[in-house]
């Protein structure tokens, strides 16, 4: 059984390895410990069990306790909803994402940059494995107003929707999504490093 000793003294690097052996037990303790308020065991729970969701189906029972992260006033709660529950879609096959797809994606607008990206990058993790919500999340991430950002995440923010754009875009080519990638090509936003890397993908 790990303890919170055990989890707080493991070295990073090995989480993901420790995340295999989990058992049904150990990820039963690791998600109330994701409240914790001590930085070190509630970020390593965090790592380990996005690791094993990457692997294993068995964190998805507890895709309600993420979901209810969402409405958590601390942002580093609501962050790890997110994680959570875009790492989880791969195992949803009763489409509960769909549920909550707008609710998901109102946190592009969320009041702190870092939850925004947590929320767009998410997206990334979630796309290859939900296709009916392709065209919320298209138009949602369309319509973001990238001028309104501050100046020093306009950059990044554009960059995780066009991750997210491109992906769409392998699964099922659409021209609003290629005016609003060209758009951005010939904006002022993207270096002409970012703007090769993207033009390699279309």
């Amino acid at each position: 059984m790990l303890t919170r000793e055990k989890i707080e003294s493991y070295p990073k690097e090995d989480l993901p390895a420790l995340a295999l052996t989990l058992t049904k037990g150990d990820i039963a303790q690791l998600v109330p410990w994701l409240s914790e308020k001590a930085d070190t065991l509630r970020y390593h729970c965090f790592l380990l069990l996005l690791a094993r969701s990457e692997q294993y189906e068995d964190v998805f029972p507890y895709w309600d306790t993420f979901v209810t992260k969402l409405s958590d006033p601390n942002s580093y709660q609501r962050n790890i909803g997110l994680r959570m529950i875009a790492e989880n879609v791969r195992w949803d096959k009763q489409g509960k994402f769909n549920e909550i797809c707008d609710l998901y994606l109102s946190f592009c607008d969320d009041e702190k940059p870092v939850t925004v990206r947590q929320c767009i990058q998410g997206l990334c993790s979630i796309v290859p494995f939900n296709t009916h919500c392709h065209a919320r999340i298209t138009d949602k991430l369309t319509s973001i107003d990238i001028s309104q950002r501050k100046e020093s995440q306009q950059k990044l923010v554009l960059l995780d929707i066009i991750s997210v754009l491109l992906l769409i875009n392998k699964a099922n080519s659409q021209n609003d999504i290629l005016n609003y990638i060209h758009h951005a090509l010939s904006g002022g936003l993207l270096d002409k490093k970012s703007k090769l890397a993207i033009e390699a993908q279309l």
